[in-house]
């Protein structure tokens, strides 16, 4: 069933018709035909819809029917005559609970927001998803949430990232918010703010176990558990969050009746460690709230309210724009009912209208924002896609850096998305070495800039100096088939992974291991054979061996668990390794 809110009087709005009448459309329109054809088709379906809603070619007095694409205020009309419309259709000043409705002063955004609004008063009038032959449409993406639109949006602006979701596919928003899971949950747990650590998914899971444990005691009695309650701590089983997952149903079973939830329950999880913590943390917050208070939390909680509250992609949503445009929630009041849609509605209108980039990213202000010193650019780490050179003083985002002492780093700019060498730019070394690195991270690159030229080899150097060291550094290693070493060799678990740890390092949060590979599980294995060979498919980079202790390579890898890599035995290998913090070794 359909939920409703209340707008103020169309008329309430004429203000702001005022301020959207001043767009630069004109010149705007004449330019850029894909957009001069989405505002035709917009119109063109709400003149079919006004012919179904109000019998034939009748319209109301005021309606606009301004069909110009060289006006000035065709945006604006159409968003006016919408709004006529969804009176006629909802009520007056009643709207759909997922209506947008005015969000920002740029025409491309209101557009969109009108194709959106338009297709919910078609879903009442012609029946859910049911469509005249007529009816033009646009891209599917149209119809999901705001805040999707703008997270999607937000990906293509500052990560070069694009969903390979076909728009064929049914439940299309559904299958789409799935398949940002592993991108958005990187961002979030890869991206280093200031001095924060970065924050290790699997120790957010055992804090939700440990919140589960309170919420327990609290509500039924010290160590009085439901029927099956599992209970599982150990951070290296495999089953954590599975388990997990099943506690909190049980703790809900009988806290609030059987299989009775509250409004917006998620009640699911996924393989991926990270994007099942969002999951576990948001419903185990929501059974908190509904049974003891929303301001109330058992002695020692370790939530990080309010925001964990929130669902998933608003979490997300609110973490790059802090990231990107130093976005905070902190004039929020933290117990205000609305918290999160106040936190992801100043996160969208951001994202949507961004301030001016120097005001936000002054030099002076965010390192983050530098020029490139004539840098030699590359659609591939390991710098085999020349695309030529970046002018002197072109401007770019430093996004990741590759690993150990390379030097190589991924960037975006205004028409590009590439890699180039750290010290052919004026971005400092310390805030190079406090990017986040490529591990389990495979952006998309290209390079639309005028100076592109590739992709082609890189041009002979004639003398020294970086140049010829990058070259030298970055020559790439031929990637291992995996199925063809299946063949001879066979493949393993990570838990069949035995790891000795030798030294850590708490500023890169890594680890200095050697690896063995196991045919039983590593804790009870007793023949296990030395990982040779280290390969990351993330990179197309080997590994490299930084030493030995007891005939066996030491490698390097970060905290966590990580996936496409492939780990070489004599006669095993495999292809993901968990690697722990030392606080829970």
């Amino acid at each position: 069933m359909m939920q409703w809110r209340r707008f103020a009087p169309l008329t309430a709005l004429l203000c702001l018709l005022l301020l959207l009448g001043g767009f630069a459309l004109g010149a705007h329109a004449q330019t850029t035909t894909l957009f001069q054809q989405f505002i035709f088709d917009t119109r063109a379906d709400l003149e079919v819809l006004a012919n179904e809603a109000y019998g034939g070619a009748v319209r109301p007095d005021g309606w606009l029917g301004n069909s110009d694409l060289a006006s000035p205020t065709v945006v604006t009309d159409l968003w006016f005559d919408n709004e006529v419309l969804a009176n006629t259709i909802f009520g007056e000043g009643v709207r759909p609970e997922s209506w947008i409705g005015v969000t920002a002063t740029v025409a491309e955004v209101l557009s969109r927001n009108v194709r959106h609004d338009l297709e919910l008063s078609a879903d009442e009038v012609l029946g859910l998803n049911q469509r005249p032959p007529e009816w033009r449409g646009g891209d599917p993406l149209i119809r999901c949430e705001r805040s999707l639109q703008n997270v999607i949006a937000a990906l293509d602006r500052f990560y070069s990232l694009e969903t390979e979701v076909a728009s064929s596919t049914f439940n299309y928003c559904q299958a789409l918010a799935a398949d940002l899971e592993d991108e958005l949950t990187n961002i979030y747990f890869g991206t280093q703010i200031d001095d924060e650590p970065l924050s290790d998914p699997l120790d957010l899971i055992l804090a939700v176990r440990g919140d589960l444990e309170r919420l327990a005691d609290e509500k039924l009695g010290l160590n009085n558990r439901p029927t099956l309650w599992i209970g599982n701590r150990d951070r290296s089983s495999t089953t954590l969050i599975g388990d997990t997952f099943l506690d909190i149903q049980r703790l809900a079973d009988e806290l609030l009746g059987q299989n009775v939830r509250p409004e917006g329950w998620i009640g699911a999880v996924s393989v991926s460690v990270s994007s099942s913590y969002f999951s576990l943390r948001h419903d185990l917050e929501l059974l908190t709230d509904e049974t003891l208070a929303f301001e109330t939390r058992p002695n020692g909680w370790q939530g990080a309210l309010p925001l964990a509250r929130c669902t998933p992609l608003e979490q997300q949503l609110v973490f790059i724009a802090r990231v990107q445009y130093a976005y905070t929630t902190e004039t929020i009041d933290p117990l205000a009912g609305d918290f999160c849609a106040q936190a992801s509605a100043g996160a969208n209108l951001l994202v949507e209208t961004p301030p001016a980039r120097d005001v936000v990213e002054g030099e002076d202000e965010s390192p983050q924002i530098s020029n490139s010193q004539i840098a030699f650019t590359y659609l591939d780490v390991a710098a085999t896609q020349y695309m030529g050179m970046m002018p002197l003083d072109t401007q770019f985002r430093a996004l990741y850096r590759n690993f150990s002492e390379s030097t190589m780093m991924f960037v975006v700019g205004e028409d590009f998305a590439v890699y180039i060498d750290q010290r052919w730019t004026n971005l400092p070394d310390t805030v190079f070495r406090g990017l986040p690195t490529l591990e389990g991270v495979r952006p998309i690159a290209f390079c639309d800039a005028e100076w592109c030229q590739g992709p082609g080899p890189t041009p002979t150097p004639t003398g020294g100096g970086p140049l010829i060291a990058l070259i030298l550094e970055t020559t790439p290693v031929a990637a291992p088939d995996a199925a063809q070493i299946s063949i001879t060799k066979t493949q393993v678990s990570w838990t069949n992974v035995r790891v000795t740890y030798l030294a850590d390092n708490a500023a890169t949060r890594s680890a200095q291991v050697t690896l063995e590979v196991c045919a039983q599980p590593a804790e009870v294995a007793t023949a296990c054979e030395p990982v040779t060979r280290l390969f990351d498919n993330s990179t197309g980079t080997e590994r490299p061996v930084i030493g030995q202790s007891s005939n066996l390579n030491i490698y390097e890898l970060r905290y966590g668990y990580t996936t496409n890599l492939l780990l070489e035995g004599e006669t095993r290998f495999a292809t993901d390794v968990w690697i722990s913090d030392p606080t829970i070794r």
